[in-house]
């Protein structure tokens, strides 16, 4: 039987907490929250699995070694040390990725990579007068370097490819959103697939597709061609095949609808692509609509969740483009929980909504607030009872 081992799965700030979660929800053991990162165990098969089906996860790195490090040739000494053959072939081509957190080491993290990098190469060719190829794009194995203080970590990367690159996506818009990103969105915000969902300023649809993937139960990185692990030595293609239709089986439709509203034809037009790519089309009507002009036409709770304009590209009135936000959810959308994303701390003052939750984010580089908007059927005094009670 496969035993388990240690992984790491790396994330956003601000989703430790929904990571965790899904690892939990997933089956794995032992999970701890770090920053950016999850740590837990699993065999071989819940591998393959946290790569096809977490959506939170950036990466599943498997550690291989930690060791106290003193300096850039203790580390060379220390990489050298490390048998890799049971990792790599002399034909194999790898890569390395480093980062560095610490006072003991005065060289950047390029300059590690490429003492790491030497170490590996000098190990086969003192074995066997061969040194594998160095590939940063088509590597068949990519190895991270982690040193944190005296300590160093080195890791195989199973994913590949940052997981959020799903595989549906080819066409996007001016500032797309980040597909995990997207993902931890409609998770932290309680969203399962029990009520309508609409993105009322879509762009090219990536919102709407993780929902829909959330909604139906279907796996985050079912349409991605390829994963890390799939090179490696130990590569098992039965199990992966095996876990992959287990995961199938479990997919579920849900029958409330999924909704993408943008002004701009071209936006709609990228949004429809990306949804027909994601085999989502059955699930998700993209629709030309301006949402200031918008009222909600689906009967029952709905759920509203975007990701407006931060002012940082565009050249508009961010103030009073907020103010028309808390305008048009006024008038035309009761009986909604409305979220959205911004990094812009002054225009979110414009809306006129009192929010019910303020959750600190990250969007790339920016600070941002992932905030939610409770819009009532009546008055709010007619209500004894608030939404926020109702889900928690």
């Amino acid at each position: 039987m496969e035993r388990n081992f240690k992984m790491v799965a790396t994330t956003m700030f601000g989703l430790e907490e929904v990571l965790a979660t899904e690892l939990k929800n997933l089956g794995a053991q032992d999970v701890e929250k770090g920053v950016r990162s999850v740590s837990f165990t699993g065999d071989k098969g819940f591998m393959y699995k946290a790569n096809m089906a977490l959506r939170t996860a950036i990466r599943i790195l498997k550690p291989i070694k930690t060791f106290k490090v003193a300096d850039e040739d203790d580390l060379y000494k220390k990489i050298q040390q490390i048998q890799w053959e049971k990792y790599m072939s002399v034909s194999s081509t790898f890569s390395i990725g480093a980062v560095v957190n610490s006072q003991g080491f005065t060289t950047n993290s390029h300059y590690i990579t490429l003492k790491s990098k030497d170490a590996i190469a000098d190990y086969f060719r003192n074995k066997y007068n061969e040194r594998p190829s160095v590939d940063t794009k088509h590597q068949d194995l990519k190895i991270h370097v982690h040193i944190h203080n005296n300590y160093c970590s080195i890791s195989l990367d199973s994913s590949g490819d940052s997981l959020h690159k799903r595989g549906y996506r080819s066409a996007t818009n001016i500032a797309p959103i980040n597909e995990v990103l997207a993902a931890g969105l409609v998770l932290l915000s309680g969203y399962t697939g029990d009520c309508n969902f609409i993105d009322p300023m879509c762009g090219s649809g990536t919102i709407l597709i993780e929902a829909a993937m959330i909604a139906n139960n279907i796996p985050a990185n079912i349409n991605r061609n390829e994963f890390g692990f799939e090179k490696w030595e130990d590569y098992d293609e039965d199990l992966f095949f095996t876990i992959q239709d287990s995961l199938i089986k479990k997919i579920h439709n849900s029958h409330f609808k999924i909704m993408g509203f943008d002004k701009a034809p071209s936006a709609v037009v990228k949004a429809k692509e990306n949804v027909a790519n994601a085999n989502l089309s059955e699930f998700i009507g993209i629709h030309h609509i301006n949402f200031f002009n918008s009222v909600k036409e689906v009967f029952g709770r709905t759920f509203i969740l975007f990701n407006p304009p931060y002012g940082e590209r565009l050249d508009i009135d961010m103030q009073e483009f907020y103010k028309k936000i808390g305008d048009t959810l006024k008038s035309g959308y009761a009986d909604s929980t409305v979220w959205f994303i911004t990094s812009n701390m002054e225009a979110i003052k414009h809306v006129g909504l009192r929010t019910s939750r303020r959750i600190p984010m990250k969007n790339g580089d920016l600070d941002c607030l992932f905030v939610r908007y409770d819009m009532y059927e009546g008055s709010k005094k007619t209500h004894k009872r608030p939404i926020e009670e109702e889900e928690s």
